[in-house]
């Protein structure tokens, strides 16, 4: 007579760890050899040489939806700087596109100012405009914030249609356009990367940490002597420039102004490519914007369905790597997986 023993099963556990050339970068003092400034600088200069050499592959007619979609990743690193920096969930982006470009508008119309000083007059002057109309709704959090701000694009377009202003439906046309295609597109490549870097830069810093504490605790921000409502000033300024910036850039790369730069495309796809890149990673909604423009675009050709596939892959990043895709990447580029026995 024979019995059977059970034979114990190997109980396994997947463990993900850091690799050991990302804890020895992590300062810059502590690098010691090329291959150490490589892995820390490649996937920079991977961003900064694409973005470079992209205009380079392209007919003219893409190349004008890389511009496009430059503006719209200015809008997505804007918002995830508020959303997750700050704690302000602006859905405001049509509005910072359209003070941006009326007022670039309006100066070269009346005045007949060059685009080299519109543009960042209106930059500078748009953003002021922005933080002034928001500023009485900074004391609201969260959705309150979200709707109110999604409410200023149209309040503005009312306006605008019913007072007959600023050339009504018609808008403002024939203004002066940028020099060519090629200076169209790497001006807003350059404003791009440098937002992109400065902003990284800004988070890090002592500011950062202050925008980051009102995010999680306003309350002890305020009672340690700091003014929440200053440093909210700062951080919707900031996001407002980027947003100013395209505005006018994109006046001046059309020749017209009118009321669709209050399009709620500007409000609503910065949000979605924050969710397709990764909010919180600021580089994640740039590259998520990057890929939903032309996406968008490659889709025209489908009709309805366009919509239809488009938020097919939209649901499928929310199901299946909510996460998004860049802190995907940057999982697999500092760590790696294996089993250890349990």
């Amino acid at each position: 007579m024979t019995t059977n023993t059970p034979i114990a099963a190997k109980e396994e556990r997947q463990e993900r760890l850091d690799r050991g050339i990302k804890v020895r970068t992590e300062g810059l003092y502590a690098l010691t050899s090329w291959r150490e400034m490589s892995y820390l600088l490649a996937p920079r200069a991977l961003l900064i040489f694409g973005l470079l050499f992209l205009p380079l592959l392209m007919d003219p007619y893409w190349q004008r939806v890389v511009c496009v979609a430059a503006v719209y990743a200015l809008l997505a690193l804007s918002f995830d700087f508020l959303a997750e920096y700050v704690g302000l969930v602006c859905l405001g982006g049509a509005f910072f596109i359209g003070c941006g470009g009326y007022i670039s508008g309006l100066l070269n119309h009346h005045l007949g100012w060059s685009p080299f000083i519109t543009i960042p007059i209106a930059t500078i002057a748009g953003a002021m405009v922005s933080t002034l109309i928001l500023l009485p709704c900074l004391r609201l959090r969260g959705v309150y914030f979200a709707i109110v701000s999604f409410m200023f694009p149209m309040l503005t377009v009312n306006i605008i249609v019913a007072l007959n202003v600023f050339g009504g439906t018609e808008g403002i046309s024939a203004l002066a356009t940028l020099p060519n295609i090629w200076f169209d597109q790497y001006i807003v490549i350059a404003v791009l990367i440098i937002a992109l870097f400065v902003m990284r830069r800004l988070v890090n810093e002592d500011i950062g940490l202050i925008f980051r504490s009102i995010k999680d605790n306003d309350q002890a921000v305020r009672a340690s002597g700091i003014s929440i409502t200053l440093y909210k000033i700062k951080a919707v300024f900031i996001a407002a420039l980027m947003g100013c910036f395209g505005g006018a850039y994109m006046s001046h790369q059309y020749g017209w102004v009118g009321i669709s730069l209050f399009a709620m495309d500007f409000s609503i796809l910065p949000i979605a490519a924050t969710v397709m890149g990764g909010g919180g990673t600021l580089v994640g909604p740039v590259l998520g914007a990057l890929l939903l423009t032309p996406l968008s675009e490659a889709l025209r050709g489908f009709g309805q369905l366009r919509v239809v596939l488009y938020c097919l892959i939209l649901m499928g990043f929310i199901v299946y790597k909510p996460e998004g895709m860049m802190n995907y990447l940057q999982r697999k580029y500092h760590q790696f997986e294996h089993w250890r026995k349990v």
